[in-house]
């Protein structure tokens, strides 16, 4: 059964591309749906997709910059809501695209294109993508020209990693070693930091947080709650697709909500 992944950074939007999906190609699975480039990266890592189709413009790492980095091992399908983005080396090439809104009979003859290729994908060597490494440079290329574009790649400068956090324990001010933390749970207005010593309260927001954590290590299961990957022990599931994950040397465990699961599908 092939597989695919889904980036946009709007939620309607990759609903109702995801449902299409299901009806102009009833047996593609979609095993995962992306709000950014970073998150498909995320996803397409640990999933390994045949399929992405990626929104050209997204938030922070755009659709682009994304293919650039999974092109050689994913055939790639580019969705947009303007029209000179669709070249014609699209046609031509190992890609294809979209625009939004969605047409049935385009959608048809994406996924038609899309079964070929995969058919010869699975019956000999994979294809060159010279050419399409050459369209992904030409869309990189014409968006940096674009206006209020967002700069390619290569020009944003490294993030850097958290390695400690700080954290007032009682009358002391602890510094935490980010491999030693466990989880990360917010509410309204504070974090708490669970840890292999204790639990303390921070200020900073989650989502904050999470911009500044590798995310080879930790990951989003619930929309309050981060963990660190290192720190699982096992995970129960329930109902409605939803599950819990208990954590090595710690009693509590911590709610993965639907849109998480599929980080944790081996398990």
């Amino acid at each position: 059964m092939p597989t695919a992944l889904i980036a946009d950074d709007e939620p309607l939007l990759r609903d109702s591309l995801a449902r299409a999906l299901q009806e102009a190609w009833p047996e593609l699975e979609i095993v995962a749906q992306a709000r950014n480039g970073r998150e498909a990266l995320e996803q397409f890592e640990r999933l390994q997709p045949d399929l992405v189709f990626l929104d050209v413009h997204m938030p922070g790492l755009n659709g682009v910059e994304a293919a650039r980095q999974i092109a050689r091992r994913a055939l790639i399908v580019f969705v947009t809501a303007y029209e000179q983005y669709a070249l014609q080396a699209f046609e031509q090439g190992a890609l294809d695209y979209l625009v939004k809104p969605l047409d049935e009979d385009r959608l048809a003859d994406t996924v038609e294109r899309l079964k070929e290729r995969l058919d010869q994908r699975r019956r000999g060597p994979a294809p060159s993508t010279a050419a399409l490494e050459s369209v992904i440079a030409q869309l990189l290329e014409r968006l940096s020209r674009a206006p209020g574009a967002v700069a390619p790649l290569s020009a944003a400068p490294p993030v850097e990693r958290l390695q400690w956090i700080r954290a007032s324990v009682g009358a002391s001010l602890r510094l935490i070693p980010v491999d030693e933390i466990a989880y990360l749970r917010s509410d309204e207005k504070y974090t708490l930091v669970a840890w292999t010593e204790g639990e303390a309260l921070i200020r900073t927001p989650l989502r904050e947080l999470i911009e500044q954590l590798d995310p080879q290590y930790f990951v989003q299961v619930h929309r309050s709650v981060a963990v660190n990957l290192r720190a699982v022990s096992h995970l129960t599931r329930g109902p409605n697709e939803t599950a819990d994950l208990h954590l090595r040397g710690r009693s509590e465990s911590l709610p993965v909500s639907r849109s998480y699961l599929h980080l944790f599908r081996q398990m």
